[in-house]
C-alpha cells in the first residue's frame, strides 16, 4: 500500500464513513468515559465526610481543587510532547496504546483509595493524557488526506464518541461512586480504558500504514524550528529562531510555572512550601505565578514583532482569543470543582411522589436512546469489519454488554425506591446531552449567511456562559452568610448547564479552527502550543478559584461567589465585541 493513499479505507464504509473511523469513534469514548468519570468524583470523594458506609477522604476544599487544578493543568499541557514523540519516534497508534495503557494503570491505582495510590495514579494519568490526546485526531487527519469534503463530517462523528463517552462516564462512575463505592467508580473507569485499549490494538489491520513508527526521514524538532536551507529564500527571510533572550526568558517562564504548579497543591494538602517565603506581601505560590504570567506576556511581546507584518497580526490576533480562552476556561471549568460542592450542599435534590417518578422517567429516557444509538452503530460495525478484527469486536460487544447490564441494574435500583435523591454528579451529564442535541443547531448557524465574525463568537461565548452563573448568583442570594447548606430548586443547576453549553458551543471549537486559518504551518507547533498552555492556565485558575468557594461564601455570601463568574465574563465579552474592528483588521481578510 501507498501511505499517502485513502482509497482502501473508502472501500468498506460504515453509515458513509471508513470503518477505522468508528473504532478510533469507540475509542475515544471509552477514554473519554474514563476521564470524565474519574473527574466527576474526584472532589466529591476527596471532600465527602469520613463517616457512613460509604465516607470520603474529608479534605479541605482549597486542597481537594488545588490538586484537580493542578491535574487539569498537565492534561493540557503533556500532550505537546506525547504529539511529537508520536510524530517523530514512535507513531501514532503505539502512542495511543501506551498511553491507555498508562491510564488504566492510573485508575487502578486510584482504586485503592491511599493517598499514596492517588497521586500516583494521578501522575499515570497525566502521562497516559500527553500520549493518547493528541494522535487519535492526528490518524483521522492522515486517512482523510485528500478528502477534505467528508472530514467535517468525520470529526463530527468522532466528538459525537467523544460527548458519549463523557455522558456514560459521568453517569456510570457517579452513580456507583455515589450509590456503592468511590473505589468501584474509579475502578469502572479503569476496566473500560482497558478495554478500550484492547479493542483499538486489535483493530490495527484496518489501518494500513498509518500511524505506524515514523521513518528515518521525518525531520528533527530543530530542522521544524529552525530550517536553515537556501532552497527558498522567502521563507528563510520569514524564520523567526529563537535567540538567546527568548531562551532565557522561556526557562524563568518554566522554572515559575513548575514552582506555583508544584507549591499549591503541596502547600494546600500537605502544608509543605517549596521555598516558604513571603514576597511583596504574596505567598510564593501566588509570586510566582504572577511573574509566569508576566514573563509569558514578555515573551510573545518579544518574538511576535519581529515576524513580517501579516503574520504578526494574524499572530496577534490568535493571541487576544487566546485571552479569551484563558478567562471562558476558568468560569466554565467550575464544573468540575465548585459547582459539584455546591450540588452537594446547597441544592435540594429529594424529589418524592410526581416528581420522583417524572425524574426517573426522564432519567431512564435520556440513558436508554443515547446507548441505543450508539448500540446500532456497532451492530452495523460488526456487520463491516467482523471477519478482519473479530478480537476486537468481541471486546467491544463485552464493554456493551457490561455498559447495559449497569444501566439495567441502575434503573431498577431507581424505580425500586419510592423517594428519589438525585445524584450530585447527575447534573454534569446535562452539558453532553445539552451538546448532542445543540451542537446541530450551531453547525447550521456557522455554514449560514449569518455566521458572525470571531470576535462576536468570543464575546457571546463568554456573555452566554455568564448568564448560567448569573442564574446561580440570583438563586443563592437570600443564602445567609457563612451557611454551609441550604435547599435551593435544582432547576436553577439545570439552567445553568444549558447556558454553560450554550456558551461553550459558541467559542470552545473556534480556538483550534482559527489556528489553522490564521496561523502559517511552519508556526502551528508552536501556536498550537501557546493555545493548549491558555487551556491549561484557565482550568488551573478555575479551581485556584474555586477552591475559595468556602471562604468567599463566608466574608461576602454565596451569590457573590458565583457573580465574579457573571461579571469578569460579561464584561470581558463586551471587550471581545469593541475589538471586532481592531481583530478584523489584524486577521487580513480570514474569516
Amino acid at each position: 500500500m501507498e501511505t499517502n493513499s485513502t482509497d482502501q479505507f473508502f472501500k468498506n464504509t460504515v453509515l458513509g464513513h471508513p470503518s477505522g473511523l468508528f473504532v478510533l469513534f469507540f475509542t475515544e469514548m471509552w477514554e473519554r468515559f474514563s476521564y470524565y468519570g474519574m473527574r466527576a468524583i474526584l472532589v466529591i470523594f476527596l471532600t465527602g465526610v469520613i463517616t457512613g458506609d460509604n465516607p470520603g477522604w474529608g479534605w479541605d476544599k482549597p486542597a481537594a481543587l488545588s490538586l484537580l487544578g493542578t491535574y487539569a493543568m498537565f492534561v493540557y499541557l503533556t500532550p505537546i510532547v506525547g504529539g511529537w514523540l508520536a510524530d517523530n519516534k514512535i507513531g501514532y497508534r503505539l502512542a495511543v496504546v501506551i498511553g491507555a495503557l498508562l491510564m488504566t494503570l492510573g485508575h487502578a491505582a486510584m482504586a485503592v483509595e491511599t493517598p499514596t495510590f492517588l497521586y500516583i495514579g494521578i501522575t499515570l494519568l497525566i502521562l497516559g493524557n500527553g500520549f493518547f490526546k493528541p494522535n487519535m485526531t492526528s490518524i483521522i487527519s492522515k486517512m482523510y488526506e485528500g478528502r477534505n469534503e467528508k472530514k467535517d463530517g468525520a470529526y463530527n462523528i468522532f466528538y459525537m464518541g467523544v460527548n458519549a463517552g463523557a455522558f456514560l462516564g459521568i453517569m456510570l462512575c457517579g452513580w456507583i461512586g455515589e450509590n456503592i463505592s468511590w473505589s468501584y467508580g474509579f475502578g469502572l473507569a479503569g476496566i473500560f480504558m482497558f478495554l478500550g485499549m484492547l479493542q483499538f490494538y486489535y483493530a490495527q489491520p484496518l489501518f494500513g500504514n498509518i500511524g505506524a513508527k515514523p521513518k528515518n526521514e521525518n525531520r528533527d524538532l530543530i530542522d521544524e524550528l529552525v530550517d536553515t536551507s537556501d532552497k527558498d529564500k522567502s521563507k528563510k527571510e520569514n524564520l523567526n529562531p529563537f535567540l538567546s533572550i527568548d531562551y532565557l526568558l522561556v526557562g524563568v517562564f518554566i522554572i515559575s510555572a513548575l514552582i506555583f504548579i508544584i507549591n499549591d497543591p503541596l502547600s494546600k494538602i500537605g502544608n509543605i512550601n517549596v521555598l516558604n517565603i513571603t514576597i511583596a506581601g504574596m505567598t510564593d505560590s501566588l509570586f510566582f505565578a504572577l511573574l509566569a504570567a508576566i514573563i509569558f506576556i514578555i515573551i510573545l511581546a518579544v518574538r511576535i514583532p519581529r515576524y513580517e507584518s501579516v503574520v504578526r497580526d494574524r499572530m496577534i490576533a490568535f493571541t487576544i482569543f487566546c485571552i479569551f480562552t484563558i478567562f471562558f476556561w476558568a468560569a466554565f471549568e467550575q464544573a468540575a470543582g465548585s459547582l459539584p460542592l455546591y450540588t452537594r450542599d446547597f441544592t435540594n435534590r429529594v424529589l418524592e411522589g410526581n416528581a420522583s417518578l417524572i425524574f426517573k422517567i426522564i432519567d431512564a429516557i435520556v440513558t436508554v436512546v443515547p446507548i441505543g444509538i450508539i448500540t446500532y452503530v456497532l451492530i452495523s460495525l460488526f456487520r463491516k469489519t467482523f471477519s478482519k478484527i473479530s478480537l476486537s469486536n468481541i471486546i467491544l460487544a463485552i464493554s456493551f454488554l457490561i455498559i447495559w447490564a449497569l444501566v439495567i441494574y441502575k434503573l431498577y435500583i431507581n424505580f425500586s425506591a419510592e423517594a428519589k435523591e438525585v445524584e450530585i454528579t447527575w447534573f454534569a451529564i446535562l452539558n453532553s446531552l445539552f451538546i448532542i442535541i445543540f451542537a446541530p443547531l450551531f453547525t447550521k448557524w456557522w455554514d449560514s449567511k449569518y455566521n458572525p465574525p470571531a470576535s462576536v463568537k468570543y464575546g457571546l461565548g463568554l456573555i452566554i456562559m455568564a448568564i448560567g452563573f448569573g442564574l446561580l448568583a440570583f438563586a443563592a442570594r437570600n443564602v445567609p452568610l457563612g451557611a454551609e447548606t441550604a435547599k435551593l430548586s435544582m432547576i436553577w443547576l439545570v439552567f445553568a448547564y444549558l447556558f454553560h453549553t450554550l456558551g461553550e458551543l459558541c467559542l470552545s471549537p473556534m480556538g483550534l479552527s482559527y489556528l489553522s486559518k490564521l496561523v502559517p504551518p511552519r508556526m502551528v507547533a508552536f501556536m498550537f502550543g501557546v493555545y493548549y498552555l491558555a487551556i491549561a492556565i484557565g482550568n488551573k485558575m478555575a479551581h485556584y478559584v474555586g477552591g475559595d468557594i468556602e471562604k468567599i461564601t463566608e466574608e461576602s455570601g454565596l451569590s457573590h461567589f458565583f457573580l465574579i463568574f457573571t461579571v469578569v465574563p460579561i464584561l470581558l465579552g463586551l471587550v471581545s465585541f469593541a475589538l471586532h474592528p481592531l481583530i478584523k483588521k489584524l486577521m487580513h481578510g480570514v474569516r
